[in-house]
């Protein structure tokens, strides 16, 4: 268990790329659907951080930049704008402003996608590593952000691990999250 230093500096992103809903026509129903997904999953309180921007680069990549550097997020999601829309830019400004890309998120997302939706093979999520922030673009429809990020969380933990943030904790019934010494089949409760 994180001591009290530690519970309190945990924060996550959220940001929600959407122009439709940053302008208000309609409600945004991806970054509560991500909070909620985070509440389910993780055992560590964490305190999210949320955003509501249009589509465009270098918004989002200033959104980012903020959340890892300024925000100190050791976690950023996204959802909206991995499609292939002409508008739809998110992964590359995640690709602007990381210093190592983890295509293997985006690989087991699309692979996991594909078991529900033929159109799985559109989606460009990717994931990539900012100082000691993992940044994650997860697709805009609830259903598709809760079997998304069920795939790739038992791997989020140790990735955090890895680049110096904190000690993420996962509760047992909801997410195995694997670390070194772990089985890889069964994982064990962070």
């Amino acid at each position: 268990m994180a001591n009290a230093s530690q519970k309190a500096c945990v924060r996550i992103g959220i940001v929600t790329v959407s122009d439709r809903a940053s302008r208000g026509d309609y409600e945004d129903r991806g970054g509560p659907a991500i909070l909620q997904e985070l509440e389910r999953i993780l055992e560590t309180p964490f305190e999210a951080v949320n955003r509501l921007i249009p589509d465009e680069r270098e918004r989002i990549a200033e959104t980012l930049r903020e959340l890892c550097d300024v925000q100190a997020c050791c976690l950023v999601v996204t959802t909206g704008g991995t499609g292939p829309a002409p508008r739809d830019v998110t992964p590359e400004a995640t690709e602007d402003v990381c210093e190592k890309i983890l295509p293997g998120f985006g690989e087991l997302m699309r692979q996991k996608s594909l078991e529900i939706v033929p159109t799985a093979i559109l989606s460009r999520q990717t994931a990539g590593i900012r100082g000691r922030s993992l940044l994650l673009n997860l697709p805009g429809k609830p259903s598709a952000i809760h079997d998304c990020l069920s795939a790739v969380f038992p791997a989020i933990p140790y990735c955090i691990d890895l680049v110096g943030g904190p000690f993420l904790e996962t509760r047992a019934s909801e997410c195995l999250a694997f670390r070194p010494g772990s089985s890889p089949k069964k994982g064990r409760k962070s």
